[in-house]
């Protein structure tokens, strides 16, 4: 079984990927604002059982209903040590999703998901455009509805960004994505604690 990830190297891996993949290639040009503002909390959950990290999530998802978005605006759950497999995580988001309903949130926040393996179930294998949903570690993102519709109303083509996003991939090569993401991950490594 492969060693934990310190929360300390998934923080830092994660934030790294918002900085310089999500903001700094503006894959989602709703980004900026908030990693701006600091208002994007980033959680780390070290489990690796599923009944856990549901618990965790329920927990993430209380704390962002209640919370005063100019403060909590959104959250990223990461999760180093769980679902290395990107089928047993996307079965997972079933879980997130009935979390949401059994919460009453339902409308009021949805979860989305990033994970290093994820696939888009029409591309190959090996099409760039997975690669605007990997991330260093599996990711929950947890959305406030009213942000998604604010976005809607004053993005001009908010449909079109996944075809922008993948395009502008397509554009840049896979050598170049994949050294920023190892950037992030060296980001990560940087941030371990010394062995004591």
């Amino acid at each position: 079984m492969p060693a934990a990830i310190e929360s300390e190297s998934a923080l830092a891996a994660t934030r790294a990927w918002v900085e310089h993949l999500v903001v700094g290639l503006n894959l989602c040009p709703f980004a900026s604002l908030p990693f701006t503002k600091k208002t994007i909390r980033f959680a780390v959950c070290d489990a690796s059982q599923p009944a856990v990290i549901a618990e965790r999530l329920a927990g993430e998802l209380a704390l962002l209903a209640e919370a005063d978005p100019a403060i909590v605006q959104t959250t990223l759950l990461i999760l180093p040590n769980a679902f290395a497999d990107f089928l047993d995580f996307n079965d997972f988001l079933d879980v997130a999703d009935a979390l949401v309903e059994e919460a009453g949130l339902a409308g009021v926040l949805q979860v989305a998901s990033f994970h290093p393996g994820y696939q888009f179930a029409d591309e190959a294998p090996d099409d760039v455009s997975h690669w605007t949903n990997r991330s260093p570690h599996p990711v929950l993102h947890l959305i406030r509805e009213d942000d998604i519709e604010r976005a809607a109303a004053t993005h001009p083509d908010v449909d079109g960004i996944p075809d922008a996003n993948i395009a502008k991939l397509r554009t840049l090569g896979r050598p170049a994505i994949e050294a920023l993401l190892e950037r992030c991950r060296a980001a990560g490594e940087a941030a371990r604690k010394p062995a004591e």
